[in-house]
């Protein structure tokens, strides 16, 4: 199956893709990160209330999320520019691993999973950075989008 990419034109060359015509739309995404950060280092940060020589581990990851949320269009080549309405990162601890879940909202006329996978993007590296002096074996295992909705086609990773 033969599938046209959306930011290249006739002749091959990057093209940002055009929705002057499109009209604004609710837009929802919801991404995922998982972090592996082992036992000790859950062990260490839970001991000492998330906390690192660095500051708040959690905390500052999600206020990391939030702020590349909001810059995802600075970091991804012909990604339009979003006046995001919402962002919302969450990270819970399972095991030796952290899970962190983005959702982003936007009025708009494209969707907002780039920012939502910018979001959750950026918060495992900022786990990965406010750690890395305990352990450099922290390895950021996947970063999926979870679901979408509000544009051609609503998705939902089954």
């Amino acid at each position: 199956m033969k599938t046209k990419l959306s930011h290249v034109d006739k002749e091959g060359n990057p093209s940002m893709v055009n929705v002057s015509s499109k009209k604004d739309t609710l837009r929802f995404a919801k991404a995922q990160a998982v972090v592996y950060l082992g036992k000790e280092i859950i062990r260490e940060i839970s001991k000492n209330n998330l906390m690192t020589r660095k500051g708040p581990v959690f905390q500052t990851a999600i206020l990391a999320g939030v702020m590349g949320s909001k810059r995802t269009s600075d970091l991804i080549p012909l990604c339009h520019p979003l006046s995001l309405e919402d962002c919302q990162v969450t990270i819970t601890i399972k095991g030796p691993r952290v899970i962190i879940v983005s959702r982003t909202t936007a009025n708009a006329k494209t969707g907002v999973e780039m920012e939502a996978l910018t979001a959750a993007s950026v918060a495992a590296l900022t786990v990965y950075d406010m750690c890395k002096a305990m352990s450099h074996d922290i390895v950021i295992e996947e970063i999926k989008l979870l679901e979408k909705t509000g544009g051609k086609a609503d998705y939902k990773r089954a």
